[in-house]
């Protein structure tokens, strides 16, 4: 969809990336912790673990740090986090799902209710915009893995109901699907750069206006920003020229 690919280009734009690359260490590190003690410490035999050990290290996460990470979850003294999804309105009206992995909620979602009402928006209750989205999973390749033919052509081999090539193969299936679709296609293709779920939107926000899809990327930033904060996702869709501004090309 136009929108989530919009909205995930512009999450890589120039610099930020950068500037929140230990932040991006420290929740993948989280993940790979959380699902090492929610199952064995063994990524053959726990799948949630091997999906996070593959998203860190198509993140370049160190393999120190993934190992520390697994030891982590076996110690007595570790914390214990809980999976919490956080959801309500942005400015202009955008719909916005916020998951948060957090070991103190009475931490956690006051910070997040004070980001949106920083930039214009609203913290609702659990359910009150994901109605607009489907939880799906998502398997992405880099482009040079296989030509938009072939791609889709394996994709629906595999199970997969979509793929779309903007910038990387983006390859979507149903969210209890996920597993096996990313299993078939890395026996074809190796593995993929990452293998999770995500929220797509079904409605779309059309965003024009500059400052306003300004407003709502700083409102983005400041939760992904946020240590306790894994993921955000919003329904908005912008216009081409606002995109242009949002993520202008590399000099």
């Amino acid at each position: 969809m136009a929108g989530h690919s919009q909205y995930k280009n512009i999450m890589h734009r120039k610099g930020r990336q950068d500037k929140m690359r230990s932040k991006i260490f420290s929740k993948l590190s989280r993940e790979i912790t959380v699902a090492a003690k929610a199952g064995i410490p063994d990524p053959s035999a726990n799948s949630r673990l091997r999906l996070a050990i593959q998203n860190a290290r198509a993140e370049n996460l160190p393999k120190d740090n993934i190992e520390r990470a697994i030891k982590k979850a076996s110690g007595a003294d570790g914390a214990n986090y809980e999976n919490i999804r956080y959801e309500g309105y942005g400015p202009s009206g955008v719909a916005v799902i916020v998951e948060a992995l957090t070991d103190n909620r009475a931490r956690t979602a006051p910070a997040v209710r004070s980001y949106f009402a920083k930039f214009g928006g609203n913290l609702g209750e659990t359910g009150s915009v994901s109605f607009m989205f489907n939880k799906v999973g998502e398997v992405i390749y880099p482009l040079n893995k296989a030509t938009a033919d072939a791609m889709m052509d394996a994709a629906i081999d595999a199970g997969a109901d979509d793929a779309t090539a903007d910038g990387h193969h983006s390859i979507i299936c149903t969210f209890e699907s996920m597993n096996e679709v990313a299993q078939a296609l890395a026996a074809k293709f190796g593995e993929a750069e990452s293998v999770k779920a995500i929220w797509k939107p079904t409605v779309m926000a059309p965003i024009t206006e500059f400052e306003k899809a300004e407003t709502l990327m700083k409102l983005v930033d400041m939760l992904e920003e946020d240590d306790d904060v894994q993921h955000v996702f919003i329904n908005a869709e912008f216009s081409d020229d606002v995109a242009a501004k949002l993520n202008p090309p590399e000099e």
